[in-house]
């Protein structure tokens, strides 16, 4: 008898520990480290359109870029291999959510306080901010924000993410060009396409180096201050301590700053 009422009393308790799950927003899943450990790689979802962070050649499928190369260093520390997963920023959050996709998503993401609503971000571990391309014709026209925000200005952003959201919220008055291909917007801007690109301080130098149509003349003087980090679902709390401490040990024996270096970032 007290067998059996042990037994109902464990049922009960577990029971009321997954509703408390449940009001929190997440049940916990099995440790995700173990299970990308037995599978031997982790998936890294990256949108591969972001130069020099995250960037797939189009002829070979080949992956390279600074927040990849993060992501080397994290698989390594983990003793896996890295598998990257496509996805892009219209479908960035239902995809992070989604169990089957991919373990985590790293590419030039912003840590935002509405990401953070709903999933879990690394310690950031880049600086970012938001500015802009343009023709090196054209760059003593744009001196400030509010030289962007005029009908006579189009201003081109990719869809789905801070880039536009910036855009709609600060320049009500510009032409606003919603491109999909947001490697490709550069080109446009120096091609007399659009005007203005929104863009990153990640971002805008190397267009400039590689480009020499192209200006960033208000790198200097950001728009925005945020920090880039790493992106997964809630309920994985044990991945988030291994990333976030893999940050931690690039920051202090250097291999970070080596990565800022490589890819021209102050």
């Amino acid at each position: 008898m007290r067998i059996g009422i042990f037994r109902y009393g464990f049922l009960a308790l577990a029971f009321l520990g997954f509703l408390a799950s449940c009001r929190t927003g997440a049940v916990r899943e099995a440790p995700t480290v173990e299970k990308i450990q037995r599978r031997g790689t982790v998936l890294v979802g990256t949108t591969g359109d972001y130069r020099p962070l995250s960037y797939r050649e189009p002829e070979t499928g080949t992956y390279w870029g600074f927040d990849l190369d993060v992501a080397g260093e994290i698989a390594r520390k983990m003793k896996v291999s890295v598998t990257y997963v496509p996805t892009s920023w219209p479908t960035l959050t239902a995809d992070v959510s989604d169990t089957s996709l991919f373990d985590f998503a790293i590419g030039g993401i912003t840590i935002t306080d509405t990401r953070l609503e709903t999933m879990d971000m690394s310690e950031g571990y880049l600086g970012n901010g938001k500015t802009i391309l343009c023709r090196i014709d054209d760059a003593g026209k744009f001196t400030c924000l509010e030289d962007l925000n005029h009908p006579e200005v189009r201003v081109m952003v990719n869809p789905g993410g801070l880039n536009e959201k910036f855009a709609r919220t600060n320049l009500p008055d510009c032409t606003l060009i919603v491109f999909d291909k947001n490697e490709a917007i550069p080109d446009q801007v120096a091609g007399g396409h659009a005007d203005v690109m929104i863009t990153e301080i990640t971002e805008a130098p190397w267009y400039v180096r590689n480009d020499s149509r192209l200006s960033a003349p208000l790198l200097d003087k950001p728009f925005t201050h945020g920090e880039i980090g790493v992106l997964m679902r809630k309920g994985q709390e044990d991945l988030l301590e291994v990333v976030n401490a893999a940050l931690r040990e690039m920051k202090a024996d250097g291999s970070l700053k080596a990565l800022h270096e490589k890819y021209g970032f102050k």
